[in-house]
């Protein structure tokens, strides 16, 4: 969590979201005490905040991973057809509205982003050794 105590969130294979504190391993169960935590990152691709990044037709193992920006504004996800999306976070709502972003893999392996409806490209560097 964003503030003295330290909180890890785990999702498990079962895709249900759980929180310990660190290092007791103590489990928090009650609901009011885990909404009102402020996460300094989130790389879960389970819980309230996050309902909108399923599609129509997803299964629960298309959406592979999550990442917020550090702003805490934007939300960024993997999934099982290559495809990166970004959202604004939180996203709360079903079916909300995808920026899309696509991937193309170069001959020499480098990955390029091209966020159509925000003008961001990133270069991703995946499998250089050096």
């Amino acid at each position: 969590s964003k503030f003295s105590v330290v909180i890890s969130k785990v999702s498990t294979g079962s895709y249900k979201r759980q929180v310990y504190e660190v290092p007791s391993g103590k489990q928090l169960v009650d609901q009011a005490v885990i909404d009102r935590i402020t996460w300094a990152t989130w790389t879960s691709v389970l819980g309230d905040e996050v309902i909108g990044i399923w599609s129509r037709h997803a299964e629960k193992a298309d959406v592979n991973c999550a990442c917020v920006s550090h702003s805490g504004i934007n939300l960024v996800t993997g999934d099982d057809f290559g495809m990166v999306k970004l959202f604004d976070f939180p996203c709360p709502e079903k079916f909300v509205r995808t920026w899309f972003c696509i991937i193309t893999i170069s001959t020499i392996d480098i990955m390029i982003l091209y966020c159509l409806s925000r003008s961001y490209m990133m270069e991703i560097f995946p499998s250089l050794n050096f």
